[in-house]
């Protein structure tokens, strides 16, 4: 699986100890620190937000965390739980677990720039990193003994309120009541980061805002959205494993939805308010939008979003919807939605807009593996909502799309991502993304 580039800093057995914390005194020393509580500004008028993980005192100008640091919104930060934190004092210290661990630090929305420091001077670790609902942004992140790794990831956080909304426009999107509680933190006032893995070792954790990164803004529904619970998993947050730290994804999908209905909650507006000049759209509804609205309906209001993101200069990319898992008895897939896939090709032929067509690709993909293994890729007894593997795999077929239409954000894509054929999916059991500490969930709105 792919992993981000990062600084490997290799240490001597027979003074582990000693360079290991001066090799991350040297890291935390290379810009100018400031803890939560009392913020200062880097050289460029850049807040950071740097936390030392390690049992330790923390170095000058880092803020320390405790194990016991529970989250409070006094302080702003801390874990969410502290069941079963240890902190290990193998040169400069980290905090591990034998389960899935989660820290939060309250910050306004925006995008961040998150820098994790990871390894120990007497061991090894294995760390994947996850950020809001899931989203998986460093996997299996491996260390042998004596190995410090800095990695760098781009998060966005969102909130509920419209900037800019006037007289009787909507001043906030309209939350379901799962938003509202099990999906509560994609909405929330801060950023929580998942350290997940079979030894994860985090010695420290820096912030920095990084709004001058573009944005790529997902619209779609359950296939798309950022799924809270185990073992559902959506492609929208697979997506952000294969981006360099050089741009953000923000994923406004929800279970359920449609155009007519993200229209109707304000989502729409909600990305037209934030979205900036050359930043980019990708929309793909359609399995809720065939039981509510006809095939003309649905290419207008399709039409309807296109023209409003263009008026902003933002790029549009239309995804056909991906298959159910219909197959027939010759072991080829049915077509379960009609003529609403036509209809999305149909506009971006007429616009002249990019067009990912992940109804093909799914096709391809559940075909080569056939009627009874693709059900390796979805939820037990669901054929619409896929598990981790197979979120992993639509993901791949989303980037393949973008490097074949040249988007310019393809440039983004991480260095040395090999080519993915759909038609020859990657084994089931080579997509290792250890499951989040999430009771089961009911099945996502929408089929």
């Amino acid at each position: 699986m792919p992993r981000h580039s990062g600084c490997f800093v290799p240490i001597p057995m027979n003074t582990r100890f000693r360079l290991c914390f001066a090799a991350l005194k040297t890291i935390l020393a290379l810009a100018v620190c400031l803890p939560l509580a009392s913020l200062a500004f880097a050289a460029k008028s850049e807040p950071v937000w740097r936390f030392h993980l390690g049992p330790g005192a923390a170095p000058s100008g880092w803020t320390k965390v405790a194990a016991g640091a529970k989250y409070d919104d006094g302080a702003g930060f801390g874990f969410e739980s502290t069941d079963g934190l240890m902190q290990v004092d193998h040169g400069a210290g980290f905090t591990t677990a034998d389960r899935p661990f989660y820290f939060s630090v309250a910050l306004p929305e925006g995008n961040y720039r998150v820098a994790v420091t990871l390894g120990d001077a007497d061991g090894e670790s294995d760390t994947t990193v996850k950020a809001e609902l899931r989203r998986l942004m460093l996997s299996n992140v491996t260390t042998t003994r004596g190995e410090i790794v800095r990695r760098e990831f781009v998060v966005n956080l969102r909130r509920p309120s419209i900037p800019g909304a006037s007289g009787n426009e909507r001043k906030n999107v309209a939350l379901k009541p799962r938003e509202q509680k099990e999906e509560w933190w994609a909405w929330d006032e801060k950023l929580t980061l998942e350290f997940n893995g079979s030894r994860p070792c985090v010695s420290a954790i820096e912030i920095t805002p990084a709004d001058r990164v573009p944005t790529v803004f997902l619209l779609g529904d359950s296939t798309v959205c950022d799924q809270p619970r185990e073992p559902f998993a959506s492609w929208g947050q697979m997506l952000t494993i294969f981006f360099e730290p050089s741009i953000a994804i923000a994923n406004h999908g929800e279970s359920g939805e449609s155009y007519h209905g993200a229209l109707a909650a304000g989502r729409l507006a909600k990305v037209l308010s934030v979205a900036r000049p050359g930043d980019t759209v990708l929309m793909q509804y359609g399995h809720n939008d065939m039981k509510v609205v006809d095939v003309p309906t649905y290419k207008a209001n399709i039409k309807k979003f296109v023209e409003a993101f263009r008026e902003r200069k933002i790029s549009v990319v239309l995804v056909t919807p991906p298959h159910r898992r219909t197959f027939d008895k010759d072991g080829r897939i049915t077509n379960s939605h009609k003529g609403y896939p036509d209809a999305v090709r149909e506009v971006a032929r007429e616009e002249k807009l990019p067009l990912i067509d992940l109804l093909e690709m799914t096709r391809a993909f559940y075909e080569a593996m056939g009627p009874e293994a693709s059900g390796a890729a979805f939820k037990p007894g669901d054929g619409t909502h896929h598990n981790a593997y197979g979120a992993y795999e639509l993901a791949k077929c989303i980037v393949e799309g973008i490097r074949a239409a040249r988007l310019p954000v393809a440039k983004h894509i991480i260095d040395g991502l090999p080519r993915f054929d759909p038609a020859h999916p990657d084994a089931p059991g080579s997509v290792k993304i250890p499951p989040s500490a999430t009771s089961p969930g009911d099945t996502p709105d929408g089929s």
